[in-house]
């Protein structure tokens, strides 16, 4: 009491001064040490004029912003020095902890109470400050904050939104600090493809605050797997870099050179870079872990990787001369090859980038599983010594034979002895081979005595390769279970496709890995089945390719789901596709989506020697521009069952183009005139033939003769002036070319713009235009900053149709179809399955449909109902489903199986979809279940436009939907739809007939009765009146 007392008349003494000399003053008296609610607040002041007292809260955040919040303000006037009790009212965001009401805060670094006196202007806007005191308070931590008990109602959605987990369990939100810019593994062929990723700024605003003041000064760390198959061919090659908005190379670009040492470059301010080469090689062919780490202006690179079961590490560190400058969310970055550079030659593991932060040492780091459980090393290892025992065995064959040829030995001789004991002792010992590879030495020794007794070349001829015992393995297989027939074949030659793969044949590798990840004829092995893939795609395997982009795409067999891995298997084989229609190939087939269930488009097939064939000659003799036309498409591309056949073609283009003037013709021999293709190259005549097809009006013409000028002639104004007419004309191929000029500023008086480049890419694309897809694909995996956003799983959809219409792909299907046609079912089904896998959804529908027809049970039962419902399933997803995917697999939902139960439900909702696409199948198996007491649900109604009546009133329902049926374009469906019509008819007759005759029957007693009635009476009473009875 006596401090109290003492410590009172203190103020008062000063308070005596300050009025003596004039002066203002004020003071918090009792300020809470924390951030309190409700404290009860007293504060002594005095003026010496008019004025304000006012009192503030001012906020700082660890984001470095400052908020300040007015608390109260009161008059003062001049005289004695005041207490006043104020009620210390904090925001509630300071105070409380959020709960839907009060709001969430950012995270407080400190915060105090401010009491100013203040005075007013001249004009009464602007205010001098006097006096003031400040008192800090300890912000309380989140969790020990009070709970608001707030007095009004708590509207219903606030009180919801309380329980919901967010607020019953408080949680940091997450941000990416540790990003996993590459999960699986990726298949790198050594050209200008890889991994486009971008990352975005942080949600929280404490560390975005952080990630800008670290750009000039970064702190951060990046991890890659890579296993370098072979070195660069070029000076450098891409394993990691970083493209700015300028499409400059940033922070950090880390490039492999010819030698296999690492070359890092770094970016600073005002565009000062540093480059230099670590003191180390990566090896062949072992997977290493590569580390780069920067920490201001120290920059380590390490190597780790395991040899002889001992972990190996080397390191370089360089120090900056300049500040280094990593912005993460400026441009993208690239695992692998690019726009401007090529990717190194095998394979990406797991790439992580610590954003921020550079984590405890990695040195002791195990390999990921994903390199483990796919043991690529074991596969190479198994490999090369196969390779080894078959490459000896080739060049003792080859001396022997070349032995034989001197002494004059017969070729019988060789063919008596390929089909003696094995154990004759004839044989050398280098010629002993273990019993799995038995077949593999015969057919090196068959081929290497070919070769070399001149059969196929002269003698002492070319030696015979591996990888032609690998072709001939393969061919082997592809027979051996074309004569089985049946699935019992994958278990006696995938042993033997295994081999061929080993020797390099990739189209082994490919129908291996579809094998294994269909499950048909041997265990399903996903993993296996990766492994496969991964190794047929590194070597440029277009449907290995094509195969990995799909399973990425969709996220298949347990592996991540990524549209930038997909998009970089998709955009390889995509723009090679438009490389290849350049560039044709007896191995390449013009892609047609021929449907197994549609006998019209199958009777179409056709050959040299069939009457199609045949009739489009004579009808091509006869003067049928058409005829000829046709005649030469079918025979450049292969279609409808013909083998390519260029210089067969030419002479169909050179005789429309001639002779019968047709504009689509001289067009045509005008392109393989200017290309040189199966003809030789003639310019002048090839333009020529363009400007008599461009008079009469064909809008190709004018595109091919615009390209002429800008190839040619260099006269970009004549180029732009024709391809400005075939673009308003509704030519494809007139907006790209437009595009390209613009991208690369040759349009004449206009900039390079980029953005106007993309509007013709897309028109173009949208117009059908493979290679503008791949244009437009390829704006939108990158973006163009300020104009394009990067639309990953867009691109995606626009190179998979492009490399959907690969020659190759072609060929496959034609094989498959072709097989088909001559009752080769089973073989048909496998080739057919090596499209499926890659995504392709017709072939997917005729994989379906082989195992649903199942003919002469090739297939076990089994395991042809698992393919029905994988396939159909896979079909219905697809952009354009055969609507009898639909109806099939509305019939496996309502039959359902031992896995699964019945599901009337989802086999309306198929059979809907199909009739909703003209099916009049789906309408009359919509009217069987409605017949079997099934009541369909209301939303398959509507969309099939039926109202709720239809649910009251049965017989109406099945009257509407076998008329549906009946009146389809199909004529097939008329007799069953009206069959069944009649059925519903006659049932509702049936039904009224009988009421009717009940009803009349009921009439005729009712009416009856009295009058049989009073007839009994009337009998009964004579028989009583007579004496008699």
């Amino acid at each position: 009491m006596a401090f109290h007392s003492l410590y009172k008349c203190i103020c008062q003494f000063f308070l005596g001064m300050q009025i003596v000399c004039g002066l203002d003053q004020v003071k918090l008296l009792n300020p809470p040490e924390e951030a309190l609610p409700d404290h009860l607040l007293r504060v002594f002041y005095s003026c010496d004029g008019a004025a304000t007292v006012q009192l503030d809260c001012v906020v700082s955040f660890e984001t470095g912003s400052v908020s300040t919040v007015r608390i109260r303000r009161w008059s003062c006037v001049p005289g004695d020095p005041v207490i006043r009790t104020v009620k210390l009212c904090l925001p509630d965001w300071l105070v409380y902890q959020a709960d839907g009401i009060v709001p969430e805060s950012h995270r407080v670094l400190s915060c105090f109470l401010r009491a100013s006196v203040r005075y007013s202007g001249s004009d009464d806007t602007k205010r001098s400050k006097g006096s003031q005191d400040v008192a800090f308070l300890l912000p309380k931590p989140f969790f020990s904050r009070p709970i608001k008990q707030h007095r009004l109602c708590t509207a219903w959605s606030k009180q919801m939104l309380q329980l919901t987990q967010q607020f019953l369990q408080k949680k940091c939100p997450l941000e990416q600090e540790t990003i996993h810019l590459l999960s699986a593994l990726y298949a790198s062929t050594g050209e200008s493809f890889g991994i486009t990723k971008s990352l975005d700024p942080y949600r929280n605003e404490l560390l975005e605050h952080f990630r800008v003041k670290a750009v000039p000064f970064p702190w951060c760390e990046l991890s890659l797997w890579v296993f370098v198959s072979r070195y660069c061919e070029h000076r450098l090659c891409g394993v990691f870099h970083h493209i700015d908005s300028h499409n400059n190379y940033a922070t950090p670009a880390l490039l492999l050179t010819k030698s296999g040492r690492l070359h890092i470059q770094i970016s600073g301010a005002s565009e000062e870079s540093s480059a230099f080469l670590s003191s180390f090689a990566v090896p062949l062919n072992k997977w290493c872990q590569l580390t780069l780490t920067l920490q201001g202006r120290t920059v380590t690179v390490s190597l780790a990787f395991m040899d002889n079961e001992e972990r190996t590490v080397k390191s370089s560190e360089y120090l900056l001369s300049h500040s280094a400058m990593l912005d993460d969310t400026e441009g993208y970055f690239v695992i692998g090859g690019g726009k401007f550079i090529r990717g190194l030659e095998g394979y990406f593991g797991p790439v992580v980038y610590y954003r921020n932060r550079v984590p405890h040492s990695l040195s002791d780091a195990a390999a990921p599983e994903v390199i483990k459980n796919i043991n690529l090393t074991g596969w190479l290892q198994s490999c090369q010594e196969f390779l080894f025992d078959i490459t000896v065995k080739i060049s003792g064959f080859t001396l022997k034979a070349k032995h034989q040829r001197k002494s004059g030995t017969c070729l019988a001789v060789f063919h008596d002895r390929m089909g003696s004991d094995p154990s004759n002792p004839r044989c050398e010992l280098w010629e002993e081979a273990a019993a799995h590879r038995k077949l593999a030495t015969k057919l090196a020794k068959l081929l290497v005595f070919k070769h070399v007794m001149g059969y196929q070349t002269p003698a002492g001829g070319t030696a015979v390769s591996p990888s032609a015992v690998g072709r001939a393995l393969y061919s082997f297989s592809v027979q051996k279970m074309s004569q089985m027939g049946s699935s019992a074949a994958v278990r006696k030659v995938l042993p033997l496709l295994l081999q061929a793969g080993c020797l390099a044949d990739n189209h082994a590798l490919h129908m291996s890995s579809v094998l294994y990840s269909s499950g048909l004829g041997v265990h399903k092995n996903p993993i296996k089945a990766w492994l496969l893939a991964l190794l047929a795609a590194q070597r440029d395997h277009r449907l290995a390719l094509l195969h990995l982009g799909h399973v990425h795409q969709r996220g298949l067999h347990g592996l991540p789901k990524d549209p930038d891995l997909a998009y970089a298997y998709y955009a390889n084989i995509a723009k090679q596709t438009t490389l290849d229609r350049h560039n044709p190939t007896p191995q390449q087939t013009f892609v047609e989506a021929v449907y197994l269930n549609d006998d019209e488009a199958l009777n179409r097939q056709t050959n040299e020697d069939h009457h199609i064939f045949q009739w489009l000659k004579l009808q091509a003799r006869r003067g049928a521009a058409d005829a000829e036309q046709a005649l030469a498409r079918m025979l450049f591309w292969g279609q409808q069952g013909l083998s390519p056949n260029i210089q067969e073609a030419v002479k169909h283009y050179r005789r429309g183009a001639v002779q019968l003037e047709d504009p689509a013709s001289m067009y045509d021999y005008a392109i393989v005139l200017l290309l040189g293709q199966g003809v030789e190259k003639d310019v002048p005549k090839g333009v020529t033939f363009l400007k008599k097809a461009m008079e009469q009006g064909f809008v190709p013409a004018v595109n091919a003769l615009a390209w002429y000028y800008e190839q040619f002639e260099k006269d970009y104004q004549q180029a732009v002036a024709l391809w400005e007419k075939a673009d308003l004309l509704g030519s494809p191929d007139a907006p790209l070319n437009l595009g390209i000029l613009y991208s690369q500023g040759l349009y004449p008086g206009k900039p390079a713009d980029q953005h106007v480049a993309y509007k013709y890419y897309l028109k173009s694309a949208e117009r059908g235009h493979s290679r503008a897809a791949v244009f437009l694909a390829d704006v939108w995996a990158t973006g163009i900053p300020g104009y394009v956003e990067r639309r990953p799983s867009d691109a995606v959809s626009w190179v998979k149709w492009t490399a959907e219409q690969n020659g190759y792909l072609g060929s496959v299907l034609r094989k498959a179809l072709d097989s088909y046609l001559k009752s080769d079912t089973f073989i048909s089904l496998v080739f057919y399955m090596m499209a499926a896998e890659s995504g392709y959804s017709p072939a997917q529908f005729n994989v379906a449909y082989l195992c649903d027809q199942n003919a002469a049970g090739f297939l076990d039962p089994a395991y042809a109902t698992r393919c029905m419902w994988r396939y159909y399933n896979l079909t219905i997803q697809s952009q354009k489903p055969d609507s009898y995917a639909f109806i099939r697999m509305g019939d496996l939902l309502y039959e359902g199986s031992d896995s699964r139960e019945k599901d009337f439900s989802s086999a309306a909702h198929m059979y809907s979809l199909a009739a909703l696409r003209k099916n009049p199948q789906g309408w009359y198996n919509l009217g069987l279940l409605a017949e079997d007491g099934y009541r369909l649900p209301l939303p398959v109604l509507i969309e099939l436009g039926l109202s709720e009546l239809h649910l009251a009133d049965k017989n109406l329902l099945l009257n509407t939907l076998y008329k549906r049926c009946r009146d389809s374009d199909n004529a097939d469906s008329y007799l069953p739809c009206s069959l069944a019509l009649l059925k519903v008819f006659l049932r509702s007759f049936e039904k009224r007939y009988v009421a009717a005759v009940v009803k009349v029957s009921v009439a005729v007693a009712v009416v009856a009765t009295p009058t049989v009635f009073v007839i009994v009476l009337g009998v009964l009473r004579r028989r009583t009146d007579d004496p008699e009875s």
